[in-house]
């Protein structure tokens, strides 16, 4: 009977183990491509927020702007993928725009941050997975953000009413299968367009931060995050890993 028990002791202790030093960790590609056109200054603030997340979370990460990663070998090694402000051309070739359909499809979690909806703004399909395709935002400016659904893990920090300075992004081609889980109060933005767009497509509130199943994969997005500053602050950093650990269904 002790040698029954000392055997039992034994392998609970390697489970626990095992659990607590996963052999196969998660492992995050962080992608910063920019076509031509404007790049943003908060990128390095940004990977350097992803990675102390993945660090924090025993997650590896790879960072990479070379579109060159995207082959349907190397997308095997991924659990997750980041767009972080990412704009424009983010793709070289069909070859690997199909390498990227193909890891979606196959289960791939994906999270977009800011202007990665302003990414391929020629592809219908990323438009689709993102779950929006940028088309302008207001001035720089202080305004409220809504939080739509307060029990998503990237948002359940969060104050019903969140005040922030950021850009409010506006985007158009929305995917009517997103779930929308912050919203910018239209009514505390000052923006001498927004009557033409978005006018009263939302009324009074415009998605801001989404997720949704697309093709296999799960996707989380949002439009926060214009200045690098933003990327010290402990209430969007607990977004960003709610985010990605929600794609990631852990």
């Amino acid at each position: 009977m002790k040698k029954l028990s000392l055997c039992l002791l034994v392998v609970l202790t390697f489970i626990q183990a095992f659990a607590d030093n996963p052999a196969d960790p998660k492992r995050v590609l962080i992608y910063t491509k920019n076509g031509e056109g404007y790049v943003h200054e908060n990128i390095a603030a940004s990977v350097e927020a992803l990675e102390k997340i993945c660090v924090a979370e025993e997650f590896l990460t790879e960072v990479s702007d070379q579109p060159e990663v995207f082959t349907p070998e190397n997308l095997r090694r991924y659990d997750a993928i980041i767009f972080s402000n990412t704009n424009n051309e983010g793709f070289d070739t069909d070859e690997q725009k199909e390498a990227f359909q193909d890891y979606i499809r196959s289960g791939g979690g994906f999270v977009a941050i800011h202007s990665a909806n302003a990414t391929e703004r020629q592809w219908p399909w990323y438009w689709a997975m993102v779950g929006g395709k940028f088309i302008r935002h207001a001035p720089h400016q202080e305004f409220d953000v809504v939080v739509t659904d307060p029990n998503h893990p990237s948002t359940s920090h969060l104050p019903s009413r969140w005040t922030i300075e950021d850009e409010c992004y506006y985007s158009f081609q929305l995917n009517p299968d997103i779930h929308v889980l912050l919203s910018a109060d239209l009514s505390t933005i000052e923006d001498e367009g927004k009557n033409d767009f978005p006018g009263e497509i939302f009324g009074r509130q415009f998605p801001l931060c989404w997720c949704h199943q697309f093709e296999g994969g799960r996707q989380w997005y949002t439009a926060l995050g214009h200045d690098s500053a933003f990327y010290e602050d402990p209430a969007f950093i607990k977004h960003l890993r709610g985010g990605l650990l929600w794609v990631l269904d852990k």
